[in-house]
């Protein structure tokens, strides 16, 4: 069984990974940057005894990753894998939103992975084992407005990961990538609020689109699951789109050309939920 390190995991995604891959069998490291914040992964892993264990770690900072890594590899020598899941919402438009955002996503998606990713490469390298996988979005392969700062992030993290993938085919280390769909998770409730004086309508009818999709959510667990599956497994498959509407939001978008997605952003809001119901089969409510 493997040593695993989960980024993210008071909630979601995260907290599922932890949970999922500690009922497998493996020994889990669940890290947040406040472990106070973890009351509902603490109750599982008491309820069924699992071999998780929670621990501080803030991806955004240099001396946290450093302290966090040093401390698994005194306490158990080793990494097996590392589940760069920690991530944040970055809505809005591009003028709406503040570099300083921006700057905010970035550090916490691409920069926070980076770090943990040059913590665990150099051991994983010299043992010629490993396994990382990075969870991006349908967002870092489809940029649709108001989500720039957000789809910049998971799209750097993209490019990361392939270049990390071709580095480390040579050393035995598998790299994937997870691409979630619309997950039922707190991402979506973190969301600040639409500016009610934005000119913008591109807000106001993404968050339409999601809500509409929660109506059946899909759990995180199922993405939990398949980041098992990769773990146990032995494939070298490098994309992985999880979640029942993300290999259709990705098949979309290979279909249409960049100029007919970008004109989707100066439709009215009738052509617009009209376009939804016909290349989504959803009814949206603006």
């Amino acid at each position: 069984m493997a040593i695993a390190l989960v980024t993210g995991t008071s909630s979601g995604i995260g907290l599922a990974t932890a949970v999922t891959l500690a009922r497998g069998g493996h020994t889990v490291i669940a890290t947040m940057r406040n472990p106070e914040s973890a009351g509902e992964l603490r109750k599982i892993v008491a309820a069924e005894n699992l071999p998780v264990t929670i621990a501080a770690l803030d991806v955004d900072d240099d001396a946290s990753v450093e302290s966090a890594f040093a401390k698994v590899m005194a306490e158990h020598g080793r990494l097996d894998v590392l589940v760069n899941n920690a991530g944040i919402g970055g809505g809005g438009s591009v003028e709406e939103c503040s570099t300083t955002r921006f700057r905010q996503v970035m550090e916490t998606n691409f920069f926070g992975a980076l770090r943990c990713i040059k913590a665990v490469v150099p051991g994983m390298r010299q043992r010629r084992q490993g396994c990382i996988v990075n969870v991006t979005s349908v967002a870092g392969r489809m940029a649709l407005a108001p989500a720039a700062a957000y789809s910049a992030s998971k799209f750097a993290l993209e490019a990361l990961s392939e270049c990390l993938a071709q580095e480390m085919k040579a050393f035995n280390v598998r790299v994937a990538v997870i691409e979630p769909g619309v997950i039922a998770t707190p991402i979506f409730s973190k969301a600040a609020p639409v500016p009610r004086d934005s000119p913008y309508p591109h807000s106001r009818r993404q968050r339409a689109l999601f809500a509409q999709s929660l109506t059946k959510p899909t759990s995180p667990y199922v993405v939990g699951e398949k980041i098992r599956e990769i773990v146990d497994g032995d494939s070298w498959q490098f994309r992985y789109p999880v979640g029942p509407d993300a290999a259709p939001f990705l098949q979309w978008r290979a279909s249409k050309t960049d100029e007919e997605v970008i004109s989707i952003g100066s439709v009215s809001d009738a052509d617009y939920v009209l376009m939804v119901k016909r290349e989504f089969g959803l009814d949206v409510n603006l």
